[in-house]
């Protein structure tokens, strides 16, 4: 059956005389109906998408982080004197929010009543009303994310088809008109309305389910206090690429991490007794035997954990332009090495792949499919490999040529969370498939996340925990071994001055 259609947003500007149905009116600041457009959604799925703009008010603006909820009454007798009392209308539910800006140095938080009203004023009759309040002193500014009024309401109202209007009591002197910013705002919200009330109706639900193993406020909160450490890292880039892109996505990555060793391993009962009140994170756990950044290319990753406490190595083919001009105590820890799964003497296994490294995989190209091998081998505490291009062991990835790995039957594919359009048919699926199917032919527990940073290639594959160590670490070893019969992996010499480490 083909897919439903949502039906096209068409708004249209209120006139005053436009229609029969009343404008709002609680006998204090005049109410403006600003904008309708078609409901296209019956009255009973209304809730469901009010509450998507409640819950997420960060759908529908960049500029702020999340909304955090204070209180929840049902009863009229809890609600605060501030909100309107709408005549014809029964309040029946009031949510107090906090809502956090994405740069709080630069915006201030603000609190918001969000309360429900019923028109029908029957006990089983759905809300019809959503009317977003400011909580502002006397004297205050309202920050910039937020429309400049008194009040906003979205309502649904029983025309014949039925409509969705929004009104406003705005600021004095603030405009309104179609050229506004308080009618462009309303303009983006109602259509986050229309398109959040259809997909109530066919049931949608986000293929691509992020904070799977981290809570989204643990790293909001952390991802805010680290940007502000190491934003300055922008103006001082020396690659090529695109600084804005790189730093904040490995800061967001380092944020993730940090987040995830935390819950994954224990504290060290030796560690001195320091007070780290405004760096936590330094009394939280690591990795046993530290980390390793297989394959780490510019070095950012490696430089803001180490800069962050953690201990570890990041080892690349050859040095780039970035690592002379990070600190020392960062150069030391960045050093060339090319892998080698043939050679039979290595004197740098036990420094970078010691027992318990958590290996990282940051979109590591051709070591990609490596990464969970290694961690079996070597028995590493786990391992987090983010996949870009597609590779196989010797050679690019091909679905009709590959060798594949046993697949678990029924719903694996779906707890993979891959996203897109839901057939998982395209290259980089099928890609990200067999990653999966290769972890667990090495004994590793398949843990996914979709990572919160800003790249398309934002999905994790993360090995915490073995499902049976001695087998994986066996198939891990046979993997290595038919590698190295087909004699055609051909490792490099690690290029420049730095291949002396």
């Amino acid at each position: 059956m083909a897919a439903m259609e949502r039906p096209k947003y068409n708004p249209i500007q209120c006139q005053f005389d436009e229609s029969n149905i009343a404008k709002l009116d609680h006998g204090k600041e005049p109410w403006v109906p600003l904008i309708s457009c078609s409901a296209d959604f019956p009255i009973d799925v209304f809730e469901a998408a009010i509450m998507q703009l409640i819950h997420h008010p960060e759908y529908n603006s960049t500029l702020i982080l999340r909304s955090e909820v204070l209180r929840d009454d049902s009863s009229a007798s809890e609600f605060p004197p501030v909100v309107p009392s709408l005549q014809g209308m029964q309040a029946t539910r009031c949510i107090h929010r906090r809502l956090l800006p994405r740069r709080p140095g630069r915006d201030a938080p603000l609190e918001q009543y969000c309360t429900l009203y019923n028109s029908m004023q029957l006990e089983d009759h759905p809300p019809d009303t959503l009317l977003l309040t400011p909580i502002v002193e006397e004297g205050g500014k309202l920050p910039y994310y937020h429309p400049n009024v008194h009040h906003i309401a979205f309502r649904y109202l029983p025309t014949e088809p039925p409509t969705l209007r929004i009104e406003v009591c705005p600021l004095p002197g603030i405009p309104w008109d179609p050229d506004s910013r308080l009618f462009r705002t309303s303009l983006a919200l109602l259509e986050a309305l229309h398109r959040y009330g259809w997909g109530a109706v066919v049931n949608y639900k986000k293929r691509v389910k992020h904070d799977c193993l981290i809570p989204r406020e643990d790293y909001q909160d952390l991802y805010l206090v680290m940007r502000e450490r190491h934003k300055h890292l922008i103006d001082t880039w020396q690659e090529v690429t695109d600084p804005l892109k790189h730093v904040f996505e490995d800061i967001g990555i380092a944020t993730y991490l940090m987040l995830l060793w935390k819950i994954t391993f224990s504290s060290d009962a030796n560690q001195p007794n320091v007070n780290y009140s405004s760096e936590p994170w330094k009394q939280w756990p690591q990795p046993p035997g530290g980390f390793l950044d297989f394959g780490c290319g510019n070095g950012l990753l490696t430089h803001i954990l180490v800069s962050e406490g953690y201990q570890g190595y990041g080892v690349d083919l050859r040095a780039r332009t970035s690592w002379s001009h990070y600190p020392e105590t960062t150069q030391e820890k960045l050093q060339t090495y090319a892998f080698d799964p043939s050679r039979e003497h290595d004197d740098n296994i036990d420094k970078y792949f010691k027992r318990g490294v958590f290996i990282i995989g940051n979109h590591a190209d051709e070591l990609t499919p490596w990464v969970p091998v290694i961690s079996s081998v070597y028995d590493a505490s786990g391992y987090l490999s983010i996949p870009c291009c597609s590779w196989a062991f010797d050679a690019k990835f091909e679905r009709s040529s590959t060798p594949s790995y046993p697949i678990p039957d029924g719903d694996f594919v779906e707890t993979l969370n891959l996203g897109g359009d839901g057939n998982h048919k395209s290259s980089y699926s099928a890609y990200r498939i067999w990653l999966a199917s290769l972890t667990l032919h090495c004994g590793w527990e398949i843990e996914t996340e979709t990572l919160r940073i800003p790249s398309t290639r934002n999905w994790a594959l993360i090995g915490r925990r073995r499902n049976n160590a001695d087998q994986g670490r066996v198939n891990a070893q046979e993997i290595i071994d038919e590698i190295i019969a087909r004699g055609l992996f051909k490792s490099r010499k690690p290029e420049g001055k730095a291949g002396d480490h």
